[in-house]
């Protein structure tokens, strides 16, 4: 009698939000059966409660589902992650899909679907996220280097000393190089900022990094929006 394989530790943790137990159970079944680990949310409190005790490499997020949507759930925990989503969605209109791909999802795929297509899709997204992050484990900007993975600012032999909210700003522009990231992202209720503080730790940040901060070059405003960092183009 066949059995279905044990999952490894270092498969990919897959986390799958539908509000359709017959869903996520059949969801879980054959995607433990192609060898991931898969944890399940019956709506966007349970996956929200996952998302900050668990690990995840990929989410499978259904659009329609009570008090809130896949779409708020996007908005309210999953905007500016790094942690590709993929969306499933009953609703055939363009608008819809149109609205998660620019809230973020790395792909949607329309219900009814068969596993196999979304198996294909789950392993084509992983890939270019792993390719993504090998490609950009350093952002360079004039004379400085951020190195994502050490978190590390350096210019030349020289590591350039940051604090912790500096590290995390700096981190946060350079995992996004050019993308202007909203005021309101950068408060995280962990460090207690206001929009205000954010303001000061930029302008201390850029005193670290410009030549004139007054004017800089590479860490930006965006009136109205929020700031983006200008990395060099690569090779």
């Amino acid at each position: 009698m066949s059995t279905t394989p044990v999952p490894s530790d270092d498969a990919a943790h897959l986390l799958i939000v539908d509000d359709d137990s017959r869903i996520r159970s059949l969801l879980h079944r054959y995607l433990a059966g192609e060898g991931y680990r898969v944890s399940e949310a019956a709506d966007a409190a349970e996956a929200r409660r996952k998302l900050q005790t668990f690990a995840f490499d990929l989410v499978v997020l259904d659009v329609m589902m009570p008090h809130e949507s896949g779409f708020d759930l996007m908005q309210s925990s999953l905007a500016g992650k790094d942690l590709p989503v993929i969306m499933l969605t009953a609703l055939g209109e363009s608008d819809n899909r149109i609205n998660g791909l620019e809230l973020g999802a790395d792909d949607y795929i329309t219900k009814p679907f068969e596993p196999r297509e979304l198996v294909l899709r789950i392993a084509r997204v992983l890939k270019r996220n792993a390719t993504q992050k090998q490609w950009h484990s350093s952002v360079a900007f004039g004379e400085f280097v951020f190195d994502l993975e050490r978190e590390e600012l350096r210019t030349g032999e020289t590591t350039v000393r940051l604090t912790d909210r500096e590290r995390i700003l700096l981190k946060t522009f350079a995992e996004q190089p050019g993308e202007t990231i909203p005021r309101h992202q950068l408060v995280t209720e962990e460090t207690r900022t206001s929009e205000r503080t954010v303001d000061v730790q930029i302008n201390r940040l850029r005193r670290k990094i410009e030549e004139d901060p007054a004017n800089p070059r590479y860490l930006q405003t965006i009136r109205g929006v929020g700031y983006r960092l200008m990395a060099d183009p690569r090779d």
